[in-house]
């Protein structure tokens, strides 16, 4: 593991690929990705351990209090019958969440990847292809596809592609482009701090000009927008997307 000082910012830099077990390679994403989900399984832990029905401790009151807000969420936008969708729903939001805010730290958000929201956006398709042959069966929803006549079909074939294809490109384009305009920002003020205070004159500014002053503080405020809500809100419009998408296939 590379340590790699840029500005006031450090980001811990982990081979791209690492070669384990023969030709089996481990890219970065993997290894920030195993790390979330270690992340939110020790919180799981944590959360729930020594539950009680009465005298309950703070801890259980936010554990209730987070499962309330997942049962609100599926049964308030797709009703009681998904009740079954509420720990996939809430895995999948806990997930992005965390796998977004990872770059505070100065890990790569793995959310960056499109591999990661492309994983989603199949899993999510397979749920909901599932859900359309459950609710007319493998005959019903082979005929949806020449509706509404059957010259459509290719048309209706690409439609139904683009679902997880749309709801991965949207998660990873608004994430990627956090990081990008993130990264831009902490080098452009790093030049400007260089370029302000090497207007002092003799070893002083020589000094003061390779310390990037400028990177302390502003990116935070900023970060406010491209990490915390951005990050929040991704998370909910793909998790809202799966809802509905799943609530309306057993309505076709």
């Amino acid at each position: 593991m590379e340590l790699d000082v840029s500005g006031a910012k450090v980001f811990f830099t982990i081979p791209t690929d690492i070669p384990v077990l023969g030709d089996i390679q481990i890219s970065e994403t993997m290894l920030v990705s195993w790390l979330v989900m270690a992340l939110i399984t020790g919180l799981c832990i944590w959360l729930t351990h020594d539950l009680k029905v009465e005298k309950i401790s703070k801890r259980q009151a936010v554990a209730e209090y987070l499962v309330e807000m997942a049962n609100k969420f599926v049964i308030g936008n797709a009703g009681e019958k998904f009740r079954k969708l509420i720990p996939f729903v809430a895995a999948l939001f806990v997930t992005s969440v965390v796998s977004n805010l990872i770059s505070l730290i100065g890990l790569r958000s793995p959310t960056a990847d499109l591999s990661t929201e492309a994983a989603w956006a199949v899993v999510v398709f397979i749920m909901i292809t599932a859900q359309k042959i459950k609710t007319g069966g493998l005959g019903g929803y082979l005929k949806g596809f020449t509706t509404p006549i059957a010259v459509m079909t290719p048309f209706n074939i690409l439609s139904e592609l683009a679902t997880p294809v749309s709801m991965a490109c949207r998660h990873f384009g608004n994430i990627l482009s956090g990081v990008v305009i993130n990264g831009l920002i902490y080098g452009a003020l790093a030049l400007a701090s260089s370029a302000l205070l090497g207007l002092i004159p003799g070893a002083v500014g020589d000094l003061l000009s390779q310390i990037p002053i400028l990177d302390v503080g502003i990116p935070a405020v900023l970060s406010v927008y491209f990490d915390w809500f951005s990050g929040f809100m991704q998370a909910f419009i793909f998790c809202m997307l799966t809802v509905m998408y799943i609530a309306n296939a057993a309505e076709e």
